[in-house]
């Protein structure tokens, strides 16, 4: 056995020194060589965010300005085909939207007459 081989150390076979895997067994004999340095990464994560939506009243989380259920919901029904609705909660892209569209089709207004039920009074937009 010369310098430029060696034992495997599962199967005992004659390999290769450079051999990193044995082509006997199919075992791993010698650790990858790693010619470029690993670069270190650093994750600096100081998120310093404060909410300043919050109701002093409640304490509750506020999303937005309160909107009346009823007056929405009336709305809707009444005047939903040419976004009155959207128009009240400040939606103005969807208001004109609603105008061009017909209450897109109608099934819009239906879609919303039901979300706007199931909403708490006041709702927050």
């Amino acid at each position: 056995m010369d310098a430029s081989t060696m034992f495997c150390k599962h199967c005992g076979q004659v390999i290769d020194a450079e051999c990193i895997i044995c082509p006997r067994c199919g075992k791993q004999v010698a650790e990858i060589k790693r010619e470029a340095a690993i670069p270190q990464i650093v994750i600096n994560n100081s998120n310093s965010n404060v909410n300043t939506n919050v109701n002093k009243n409640t304490n509750a989380m506020v999303g937005g300005r309160p909107k009346n259920k009823w007056v929405a919901l009336t709305l809707c029904f009444f005047l939903g085909i040419l976004g009155a609705h959207k128009f009240y909660e400040g939606k103005t892209g969807m208001g004109i939207l609603y105008i061009c569209t017909a209450g897109l089709c109608l099934v819009g207004v239906i879609i919303d007459f039901i979300a706007l039920l199931g909403k708490p009074n006041p709702y927050y937009v």
